[in-house]
């Protein structure tokens, strides 16, 4: 069985104008992982500040400290998506995929809480919490090997290599409230600074 031509080169010309729409496409999740960042650095820190005892609360204040910021990054997420859509590139298959993987590591990191959290109510041991920064980084690993792929970017795959590596590393701290300062710091290696770099690649929004 042979091979139309004509399709085998349509098929040619696609894959080598996806591979140049890669390297020409700037990535616009850069805003998306500087809320990301902030929003749940913050919220690190006033775990370790809850399990260190630094505050005379609820025990039931670390749950709702995780609701508040999933609920401000949520509020975050609807005003950065509107603002995106306006960005030259926005709709390339590049973007589309980048944005694609992201979503679903957030859908994919919140469905494990809730199931964590379900354990938790259902069994009154919260203990497999501790494996959420692993679950994170390794999630965001996956993200930005993707993106990596999609761009040509070497950089990116350095961070995903690096997110994997932090992911392992902190299996060290479970059970150590110290592991909310290194997953902040983690956040800031891999979503803050990364994303920085990425909005400030960015063309301007169209008026």
């Amino acid at each position: 069985m042979t091979q139309d031509p004509v399709t085998t080169a349509a098929d040619i010309a696609f894959i080598r104008d996806l591979a140049e729409q890669g390297r020409n496409t700037a990535p616009l999740n850069g805003p998306f992982l500087i809320a990301a960042a902030v929003i749940f650095g913050v919220a690190n820190l006033g775990q370790w500040a809850l399990a260190t005892g630094q505050f005379d609360v609820s025990p039931w204040a670390a749950l709702w400290l995780w609701v508040g910021a999933a609920v401000v990054f949520g509020l975050s997420l609807a005003v950065l998506i509107r603002r995106q859509d306006r960005k030259p590139g926005a709709n390339t298959l590049v973007n589309k995929a980048i944005g694609a993987s992201w979503t679903a590591v957030g859908f994919g990191i919140f469905a494990v809480w809730l199931a964590f959290t379900g354990i938790g109510f259902k069994t009154g041991d919260w203990a497999m919490m501790w494996a959420m920064p692993s679950l994170v980084f390794a999630a965001y690993g996956s993200a930005w090997f993707v993106a990596g792929e999609m761009t040509g970017r070497s950089w990116m795959k350095a961070i995903a290599l690096m997110s994997f590596a932090g992911a392992a590393a902190l299996g060290l701290f479970i059970g150590d409230p110290a592991i909310y300062l290194v997953f902040t710091i983690m956040l800031l290696l891999v979503a803050l600074i990364p994303g920085i770099v990425l909005t400030r690649q960015e063309p301007a929004a169209s008026v």
